[in-house]
């Protein structure tokens, strides 16, 4: 049996690639999601593929109460996590001056207050147990701002903060706590851009095109395992060097 990882926003997009990836690497994934229980049945195939379990686990990370009966679950049957991956996050973009209190407050609540909800009671699990790995999965937009973004990079700015803050609050208890920021990668959110949307953002990245989920899940793969053992409260970047 390898180390249990939590992987949540698991049935798509660099969710899914990364929970593939750390099946690839020996472990055993909880695939999370919050309706698709089709499509992350297919990735729980694939990564059992490796030779190792796979779980699909449905509950909505923006919500507390749903985060606690989850992880309270998973730690009867499986055991204590050794690995947290939090990628769940939503758009819904626009002007600051126009945007409506409901789109702020739900991507707040799906990319900011998952995170804690879920950092904060794995960690709990994983303090008990003094060993651990967490990986958030923030954005360049939160390093630098993205125009029609303003709540996006709010909450993904607010993931890095917390990522900072909880490397130092746990790393004694040997937890170590990481961040991935992705710039453009071809996922289903990408996708939905126009092409005109898409070139303007091609042109401003050097290698001239967008990233895979593939090497976003390298990154974090690398981050959650033994081989980062000396590396907390980081950001990586991991966006072909983008110009923002």
């Amino acid at each position: 049996m390898g180390k249990l990882a939590i992987v949540t926003g698991a049935s798509r997009g660099i969710g899914a690639a990364i929970a593939r990836k750390l099946a690839e690497n020996g472990c055993d994934v909880v695939i999370n999601c919050i309706s698709n229980l089709g499509r992350a049945e297919k990735v729980a195939e694939e990564c059992r593929a490796y030779g190792g379990n796979a779980y699909v686990r449905a509950w909505d990370v923006a919500d507390y109460d749903a985060c606690r009966q989850a992880v309270q679950e998973i730690t009867e049957q499986l055991g204590t996590p050794d690995i947290l991956v939090n990628n769940a996050g939503i758009t819904r973009d626009g002007l600051m001056v126009r945007m409506k209190p409901e789109k702020w407050n739900d991507v707040i609540q799906a990319n900011l207050n998952s995170v804690f909800y879920m950092t904060s009671l794995v960690g709990a699990q994983m303090v008990r147990a003094k060993r651990g790995s967490i990986v958030n999965i923030t954005s360049i937009s939160g390093l630098h701002g993205n125009f029609g973004q303003v709540n996006y990079t709010a909450a993904k700015a607010g993931v890095i903060g917390l990522t900072k803050t909880a490397s130092k609050e746990m790393g004694s208890r040997g937890i170590r706590v990481n961040a991935v920021a992705p710039g453009f990668t071809e996922t289903d959110m990408t996708n939905a851009l126009s092409d005109e949307i898409k070139e303007s953002a091609r042109a401003r990245i050097a290698l001239g095109r967008f990233g895979t989920p593939e090497e976003i899940a390298e990154a974090a793969a690398f981050l959650a395992s033994d081989k980062a053992s000396y590396i907390t409260g980081q950001v990586l970047c991991v966006d072909g060097n983008t110009a923002m």
